[in-house]
């Protein structure tokens, strides 16, 4: 009796040890490879954002039922050693987080949207970081991609019971970087030079031209200016001088 009491408690403590072992254990995988779209799709990659191929057909295992959800997991391409599959949905790292943990997961959806069959005319992608109006600390947020990584990604399937089934993590992903256009150094060649010097030439004659426009325009008009203009009055002083004799009165004798 006293033995079991001694071992009651280590009993205890290996019981958390067990159910994370048997979680890990019962997790399915799925062998499958996240794809990029074709690279004649338009916008396949750009500075923040990439596209990828819906994995269609790909969970139809018994374990997986219509209402798991299925999330993408977006890691750095050197974090995806330290993944730990959240045990449950309110524990999923958001795209704040991926600066410090380094990966987060987004876009969550159900089988019923990655039907099996035969593929139609329509164009079946995932594009990652194409939500620019949700916020980073939202759960499931498609949010920009923040650098042109290396990054890689994976589905992950969860129940409410936790993490049932995981897809293969994919090969690199790289974004576009934006090009700064440099001057080429070294001398610049005979043409380079023709042109600046025809170019000189023609900003020497407009600046001449226009100088002799101003100088006419400003010559005329000072040169036909009136003295007075029509609104002004001119007062002329009336002088009555003595030395001119009167006329006589008519008819004075």
């Amino acid at each position: 009796m006293g033995l079991g009491r001694g071992q009651s408690p280590l009993l205890m403590a290996l019981v958390p040890l067990l159910t994370c072992l048997q979680t890990g254990m019962s997790l399915e995988h799925i062998s499958y490879v996240p794809q990029l779209s074709s690279a004649t799709l338009g916008g396949r990659l750009t500075q923040s954002t990439f596209t990828l191929e819906q994995p269609r057909g790909q969970f139809s295992h018994p374990s997986i039922s219509d209402s798991d959800a299925i999330w993408l997991v977006v890691a750095h391409s050197n974090a995806t050693q330290k993944f730990t599959a959240p045990q449950k949905v309110e524990d999923t790292p958001v795209p704040a987080d991926f600066p410090q943990g380094g990966y987060y997961l987004t876009l969550r959806a159900s089988r019923a949207l990655y039907p099996g069959g035969q593929p139609s005319n329509q164009l079946w992608v995932l594009r990652v970081g194409n939500d620019t109006r949700c916020s980073p600390r939202t759960r499931g947020c498609n949010h920009p991609l923040p650098g042109p990584g290396p990054y890689r990604v994976k589905f992950l399937v969860m129940s409410d019971r936790g993490p049932t089934a995981e897809t293969e993590w994919s090969s690199e992903t790289r974004l576009q970087q934006a090009e700064v256009l440099q001057a080429a150094p070294g001398p610049q060649t005979a043409g380079t030079v023709v042109i600046i010097a025809i170019l000189s030439v023609l900003l020497a004659i407009l600046l001449a031209a226009l100088l002799t426009l101003l100088i006419f325009t400003w010559y005329d008009t000072c040169g036909s200016t009136p003295i007075s203009g029509p609104g002004e009055l001119v007062f002329v002083r009336k002088y009555d001088t003595h030395h001119m004799s009167r006329p006589s009165a008519v008819g004075a004798s």
